[in-house]
C-alpha cells in the first residue's frame, strides 16, 4: 500500500473508483488531527507508518502533543512505541485505553 498517497482508489461495484472505509466519528476527529500534522499521508488507510518510516521522530512529537491537548491526555514514554503508532486505529486505541485509565 502507498501510504504516502492521500487518496487510496478501491474498485467498487458499478466500476467507479472510491475508498469504502467505515470508521466512527470519534476515528475521523483523530484522523483529522493527524493530517494537519502531515497532510501528505493517508491516515484512513496506512498501517505501516512507522515500519515504512512515514513518520519520523518530529512528526511523532507532533502527534504527541497534538493528542495530549485534544484528548486532555499524558501519554507516557511507555506507550511510545511502534505498535501504537504505526496507525490511526492503533492511535486511536491507546487514545482510549489511556481516557479509560
Amino acid at each position: 500500500m502507498e501510504c504516502g498517497l492521500r487518496i487510496q482508489a478501491l474498485p467498487s461495484d458499478n466500476g467507479s473508483s472510491r475508498v469504502k472505509r467505515e470508521y466512527t466519528e470519534k476515528e475521523n476527529e483523530l484522523i483529522q488531527i493527524l493530517s494537519d500534522v502531515k497532510d501528505d499521508v493517508d491516515f484512513a488507510n496506512c498501517t505501516t507508518l512507522i515500519d515504512d518510516g512515514i513518520l519520523n521522530s518530529f512528526d511523532i512529537l507532533q502527534i504527541i502533543s497534538e493528542l495530549n491537548d485534544a484528548y486532555d491526555i499524558s501519554i507516557p514514554a511507555s506507550e511510545i512505541v511502534p505498535a501504537n503508532f504505526n496507525s490511526a486505529k492503533a492511535l486511536y486505541a491507546m487514545v482510549k485505553r489511556l481516557q479509560d485509565a
